[in-house]
């Protein structure tokens, strides 16, 4: 599909009056190296929303997802490492590849203003879902219609839900693929990976000029 010009990509696009914003979401646009310039390409103006949680909280999340699918698949600690005796880790496995934001970072600063970029944190929006949406609704130019009443957390899954308005059918709550129970991680890994973590932490805090408290 690469080869298709530009109005063959916007024709994939729902038509937009005025007033409304089109907003599309694939969350391996941003690890994709080549995707910072193809989106470029379509719009410049195009404005980039980037959800972040704590890398090796994610790896885990990453890990568990794929072993609900594939019981069989090896230990999360035998594929955090290239060599355990050394500490090596293995970057080239995604888990652990995905959470180096500031390198992803580094390619879509080539083609993007950080100013049309807004790095939300994973971990603030389940803690306060509506203070965080706050700042999407901001960023993206539109009224704080979404608050605080819009919320109520649901203790089985550990995730906020969203109630709709009212008359209207339940509240909507993150799939069944969200909020699973992690395995149990060697502590020692877990160490392993937050030193190994800490210093493209530190790089992408700088970038972004955000701390998102993920080396306590």
């Amino acid at each position: 599909f690469y080869g298709q010009n530009l109005d063959w990509y916007r024709n994939l696009m729902p038509r937009t009056l005025e007033g409304q914003i089109t907003m599309e979401k694939t969350p391996s646009y941003f690890v994709t190296q080549d995707a910072p310039a193809r989106i470029s390409a379509m719009s410049k103006d195009t404005k980039l929303i980037v959800v972040v949680r704590d890398p090796v909280t994610r790896a885990i999340s990453d890990y568990t997802q794929t072993l609900s699918k594939r019981p069989d698949i090896p230990t999360f600690e035998s594929l955090t490492f290239r060599n355990r005796t050394s500490g090596l880790i293995d970057t080239s496995w995604s888990a652990i590849q995905i959470g180096l934001y500031a390198k992803h970072l580094e390619h879509w600063l080539l083609h993007f203003p950080l100013r049309q970029m807004l790095f939300v944190s994973g971990e603030r929006l389940i803690r306060d879902p509506a203070g965080e949406l706050g700042r999407v609704q901001d960023f993206l130019g539109l009224k704080r219609i979404i608050t605080d009443k819009h919320f109520y957390f649901n203790k089985t899954k550990g995730f906020p839900c969203l109630k709709k308005a009212e008359g209207s059918s339940k509240p909507h709550c993150l799939g069944k693929t969200k909020g699973r129970t992690h395995p149990e991680i060697d502590p020692d890994v877990v160490r392993r990976l937050r030193d190994f973590y800490r210093p493209f932490n530190l790089k992408f805090y700088q970038m972004t000029g955000h701390d998102f408290g993920w080396d306590g």
